[in-house]
């Protein structure tokens, strides 16, 4: 039972969005449990969105490049700031 569970979070999929502080927009993005940081970059420069020199913060702890959702905690209907670093 345990490796089923296992397997079907393989196909789980989020739907979360990101707050872009800069342009005040919020862009829906369809990710992974087990998707880091830099996938979430990966897939905001495909929708056309600039986010290396800027930093994911959710509530309100910043998250490390290499953390995946599943460990920042993050779920179905989260919401990530974007924001420009300094």
């Amino acid at each position: 039972m345990d490796t089923l569970r296992r397997s079907l979070s393989r196909w789980k999929r989020y739907h979360i969005k990101v707050h872009l502080a800069d342009e005040d927009l919020m862009m829906p993005l369809t990710v992974r449990p087990r998707d880091t940081v830099m996938d979430l970059r990966a897939l905001l420069v495909r929708e056309g969105v600039t986010s290396w020199k800027k930093t994911f913060y959710y509530n309100s702890r910043q998250l490390e490049e290499h953390e995946t959702l599943k460990e920042a905690n993050i779920q179905n209907g989260s919401v990530l700031l974007l924001v420009s670093s300094k």
